[in-house]
């Protein structure tokens, strides 16, 4: 692990990922976090420029993704709710290309998850309901965006069984498959 004041930093198989944990003060009120000071981030080695942030709200058993950007970067976390989220190195010139990585974000928790550009992103709520904010690093280009099945077998990725298929759009219905997508 690797520290900044008021901050707690994992590393995770695939390059450039992290999960960054931000000290939150605790007192019969609640809590009070930062979620991003750039500064801190910056001494961090993410120093991404963020330009958009997004927020979603999701039921139980939701599952958005997988979706990349080749020219975004995201820092992501969970404001209510828990989910199972998911990345996939899209970059064909990692040595983790076509790796997959998960972790359980939760308000409770206070993770967050740093996404570099080129990577594939997914989640499935595993809460009655989650509310799930982005911060971008790239305005969002319907252009740009790439879509994988989430169900992708050569990715066998370990999804959650919470007892029923996930609740997926018609649009992330259609993604195709890893290999068709990036051409291995």
């Amino acid at each position: 692990m690797i520290g900044s004041e008021h901050l707690e930093v994992r590393e995770t198989s695939i390059p450039g990922a992290r999960i960054i944990v931000p000290r939150a003060w605790s007192d019969d009120r609640g809590f009070f976090k930062e979620t991003y000071v750039r500064s801190k981030y910056h001494a961090l080695g993410i120093a991404d420029e963020f330009v958009q942030d997004s927020t979603s709200t999701s039921l139980r058993n939701v599952l958005r993704g997988l979706h990349a950007d080749p020219e975004m970067s995201k820092l992501v976390h969970v404001l209510r709710g828990e989910v199972f989220d998911v990345i996939v190195d899209g970059r064909k010139d990692s040595p983790a290309f076509g790796r997959w990585e998960s972790v359980r974000l939760t308000s409770a928790n206070h993770m967050q998850l740093y996404i570099p550009a080129g990577c594939l992103h997914g989640f499935l709520v595993l809460s009655q309901d989650a509310i799930f904010c982005y911060k971008q690093s790239a305005e969002y280009a319907p252009q740009r965006e790439i879509g994988v099945r989430w169900d992708d077998p050569s990715l066998a990725i370990e999804w959650p069984d919470l007892g029923s298929l996930p609740v997926v759009s018609a649009k992330d219905r259609g993604n195709r498959l890893f290999a068709d997508v990036f051409r291995v």
